[in-house]
């Protein structure tokens, strides 16, 4: 039986590969270690050759942190925590976080999504960056069919 790839990264790798085809020597941050997304994550990014650092919330200077990384996987459960000042300009960023907050612009009691990068910002400074909703849930559902369907065919 072969072992595959969580979905959530294994997804997160294809949005990236697509905006930089070459990964061999390039810097990326990984925030957050959760078991889900973080560990993995790295794995996959260290298999793709890239230099990786892993943070989370207590990491001092995260800002500077995030300033030197060609790439930023951001799963921290934390609404729009990552600001768009700590991208460096021309980064691929992908935003794991999936967020509710109040929407002072519906009614009460409504909320909407947001991830744990502040996208506005963010895009400002990103080549390339996913939106929630719409960035990296599609493709973790579609990493679930993939993996779904080569393990009911693999012998």
């Amino acid at each position: 039986m072969a072992c595959r790839a969580p979905c959530t990264p294994q997804g997160c790798m294809i949005l990236i590969r697509e905006a930089l085809p070459d990964l061999r020597g390039r810097k990326a941050l990984v925030l957050g270690r959760s078991n889900i997304v973080g560990k993995p994550m790295l794995q996959l990014l260290l298999q793709a050759d890239c230099t990786v650092t892993v943070a989370h919330s207590k990491t001092k200077d995260l800002p500077n942190e995030s300033r030197v990384a060609d790439i930023l996987v951001a799963a921290i459960g934390k609404p729009q925590f990552v600001k768009g000042d700590w991208i460096k300009q021309g980064a691929v960023v992908i935003d794991v976080g999936i967020n509710r907050i109040d929407n002072p612009a519906a009614a009460a009691g409504k909320t909407r999504l947001v991830g744990d990068v502040d996208f506005a910002s963010a895009s400002e400074h990103a080549a390339a960056i996913t939106p929630v909703p719409g960035g990296v849930g599609p493709m973790t559902i579609a990493c679930l069919l993939k993996n779904t369907f080569e393990s009911a065919t693999s012998k």
